[in-house]
């Protein structure tokens, strides 16, 4: 279950489309709070290196977002699927060793299964925050739909979550976005 040690204060797992702006919303909440007091945890992290180590590729390259990486994602996921259908926990449980900020923002959760784990280790400290682009706002950001990816688990797992938490709209309307992340915030700020 959960690593021993200080337990988070708040964990706020963000899911969403590719481009639809999670790693900015994630970025743009710890640069607000301060890298002391949250931290931003990837699920993909301990994923991308394992995967490299197996496959004798470039971790540094799996982490950008390059062609280099979207050549192995396809693998990439099918592996992942395969590690998870073994230990649903396996990469929650990489992720969380060592953090002791008292705020930690998973940047990348796509799985009912993660968000269980979550729950089951976390309890009340843990919410749950769905980042929301139009398809026309993923496209202006180079998105496009690739079969194999955008229609499997890993971008497909929350879409029928129910309900999240938090909903930020991140469309590109800036006044919007600092409004939503102004009232996440001042939640986070209750936490701590």
């Amino acid at each position: 279950m959960a690593p021993q040690g200080g337990a988070p204060r708040l964990v706020l797992l963000f899911s969403g489309k590719r481009k639809s702006g999670k790693d900015f919303v994630t970025e743009a909440l710890q640069s607000r709070l301060g890298a002391d007091i949250c931290a931003i945890l990837r699920l993909s992290g301990p994923l991308k290196e394992q995967y490299a180590q197996e496959h004798s590729l470039d971790f540094q390259r799996l982490l950008d977002a390059s062609t280099y990486k979207e050549a192995y994602r396809r693998d990439m996921i099918r592996w992942g699927e395969e590690k998870r259908q073994a230990d649903p926990g396996f990469f929650c449980r990489k992720i969380v060793e060592g953090v002791s900020q008292p705020i930690w923002l998973v940047s990348d959760t796509r799985r009912v299964s993660d968000i269980q784990w979550f729950q089951e280790a976390y309890g009340a400290a843990v919410q749950t925050v769905r980042v929301f682009a139009s398809e026309q706002s993923r496209q202006q950001r180079g998105w496009v739909f690739t079969p194999g990816v955008d229609d499997a688990e890993s971008e497909c797992g929350l879409d029928d979550f129910g309900d999240f938490d938090w909903v930020i709209e991140n469309h590109g309307d800036e006044q919007h976005l600092e409004q939503q992340l102004a009232n996440l915030l001042k939640f986070v700020h209750s936490r701590l």
